[in-house]
């Protein structure tokens, strides 16, 4: 983000922003880490994840979600609220490092599910040889490894400058470089993943039109693109605006840029929301998680209450070892029976949606 901006405002603006945008921020810090999670425990807990290239795709998603939430949006919410950067150079540099290599991962990752799912619903047959799991490790690995290419240059773009005698982490690099990586960045993180995903999505949805099985997972996978896109574009458009176009710093753009922060951010926090909105599925499986965790901890209380019954039994009447033993012996096979069931019926044969990128410059 062009330095400038951190001067534009210094007024109510800057003391509402650090009321608000933390509270944005936590939110989708809560609620992207909880649904993330969800998600991956939802596929880890399926055995056919190992079968299924579109669930491994979307286990890659989720966990790129997760390490944006986790790595970049705690610090990315104390620039709003603390006077400086106090977390030292090497953070400077990794926090932005990451945000871009999620992004990137994210994206060519949505740009993966959409030619996968394409290729499943336009060639079921003829794809099953080339959609196999080996084949979506190897590019998951090409995924990660172009990624960090790209991300690479933002290792050195970020730096600790002192303004007025306080530490903060701005760009260094001269204009012109700068935007000649913001342009790269939004063509290769936003513009191509975006065209392929409409292109294939496209074909795909006119192919789907005729298989009602279909439908939903179509549907689905279109809300989570068109998501994506939504949420991306306003921060797109104000760095294109700022290098190309007018953008002076006033109390309007200045609640444009803080509306494009919070809005490309909230990306990482809303697509398990939208697979537990559209997908019945989905919803069954996040109960079904949330009962076994549930269940598991109320067995946890209840062991160790029957310890503390079984110690006390041993102490006074040996008759009393076994009632004590009994009762934690049923709330063991309850257990089990219930996360045997759970994993038994965790089949995706219809989650086939792709996530999305999060990440803010």
């Amino acid at each position: 983000m062009p330095e400038s901006w951190n001067a534009s405002s210094n007024s109510l603006e800057v003391r509402a922003a650090g009321i608000i945008v933390p509270v944005v921020f936590f939110l989708i810090f809560l609620l992207g880490t909880v649904g993330n999670g969800l998600v991956l425990a939802v596929l880890l807990r399926n055995g056919q994840v190992k079968y299924n290239t579109t669930n491994l795709f979307i286990l890659n998603l989720a966990m790129a979600d997760l390490c944006f939430i986790i790595c970049c949006v705690p610090f990315q919410a104390t620039i709003y609220t603390l006077d400086g950067w106090l977390f030292g150079p090497f953070a400077c540099k990794a926090v932005h490092f990451l945000i871009y290599l999620t992004m990137y991962a994210s994206s060519f990752t949505l740009a993966a599910v959409s030619v996968d799912r394409y290729l499943a619903i336009r060639y079921p047959l003829k794809s099953r040889d080339l959609r196999t799991s080996r084949n979506a490790a190897v590019a998951i690995i090409v995924i990660w490894t172009l990624s960090l290419l790209f991300a690479g240059p933002y290792l050195s773009y970020y730096q600790i400058v002192h303004y007025h005698g306080l530490p903060i982490c701005v760009p260094i690099w001269e204009d012109q470089r700068r935007k000649i990586l913001d342009i790269l960045t939004f063509v290769f993180g936003y513009l191509l993943p975006v065209v392929v995903v409409s292109l294939a999505y496209a074909r795909t949805i006119k192919i789907s039109e005729s298989r009602k099985a279909k439908c939903k997972v179509t549907k689905m996978i279109v809300a989570v693109a068109i998501i994506f896109c939504l949420c991306w574009l306003p921060h797109h458009l104000v760095i294109l605006c700022f290098w190309f176009g007018y953008f002076p710093f006033n109390r309007a753009t200045y609640a444009c840029r803080l509306a494009s922060h919070c809005l490309s951010y909230a990306n990482s926090c809303l697509n398990p929301i939208i697979y537990a909105l559209i997908s019945k599925h989905f919803r069954k499986k996040f109960k079904q998680v949330f009962t076994c965790l549930l269940f598991q901890n109320k067995s946890r209380k209840k062991k160790r209450a029957g310890n503390k019954v079984h110690v006390t039994n041993v102490a006074n009447n040996a008759a009393g070892v076994y009632g004590g033993n009994t009762e934690v012996t049923q709330i063991q096979e309850e257990n089990a029976r219930c996360c045997q069931g759970v994993a038994h019926t965790l089949e995706f044969k219809d989650l086939n949606l792709p996530l999305e990128v999060n990440q803010i410059n």
